[in-house]
């Protein structure tokens, strides 16, 4: 199966950790590093195309050229909870980006996502914006957050996860279609209660050790 909104990182070292991730032997603590390295080898490729911008710099010895990252700083944007999870291992790459944050709840009448807390940096346009979330399951989180920073003004976002249903990625392209869409893996189906098969389980439960 095949979205035009998504790339699969099919990285050697992502897929022997995403591996170790999913097993339900792995510990809290485990589970968290692994979170934690995943996303810093997810960050080399959802980079590679940023727009860069020529600069004039002094070495010890002369005046040359470099290249720096066009525009102002990345933000990362978790969904709480369980997207705080990936933001440190980013950051370790990009220790320049800014972190704001989305929390969301379901309302039991609509059974869709509301936003309780939505925190960014100023300057929306201008910015390029990573969404995080371990999970794309039904979509419904994702599409949610990514509505919020559209209207708050954000031009340039893309979501990155771990691991991601076919109806989770197809709610995201009929929602946002410009919005690229990043995971480890593409697995095969929600169960009933909505859960990723074969997935992981909890994410935020086995980062946070509360499963």
């Amino acid at each position: 199966m095949e979205f035009p909104n998504l790339t699969v990182l099919s990285h050697p070292l992502i897929q022997h950790k995403l591996t170790i991730l999913r097993d339900k032997r792995t510990s809290t603590r485990d589970f968290k590093q692994l979170v934690n390295e995943i996303a810093t080898l997810m960050a080399y490729e959802v980079t590679k195309d940023l727009p860069l911008e020529t600069v004039e710099i002094e070495t010890p010895l002369e005046t040359t050229t470099g290249s720096q990252v066009a525009g102002k700083k990345l933000t990362l944007v978790p969904i709480l909870r369980a997207g705080l999870g990936m933001v440190e291992g980013i950051s370790q790459l990009i220790p320049s980006a800014r972190v704001g944050h989305i929390g969301l709840y379901r309302d039991h009448s609509t059974l869709q996502p509301v936003d309780y807390y939505f925190k960014i940096p100023s300057g929306e346009a201008d910015r390029a914006f990573f969404v995080l979330d371990p999970m794309l399951a039904t979509g419904g989180s994702a599409v949610a957050a990514v509505s919020a920073l559209t209207r708050a003004g954000a031009q340039r976002i893309r979501f990155l996860c771990l691991v991601s249903a076919p109806e989770g990625v197809k709610a995201m392209l009929d929602a946002h279609p410009k919005v690229p869409v990043y995971s480890a893996a593409l697995d095969r189906q929600l169960n009933e209660r909505g859960y990723i098969l074969p997935g992981l389980g909890d994410a935020g439960d086995r980062l946070f050790g509360t499963r």
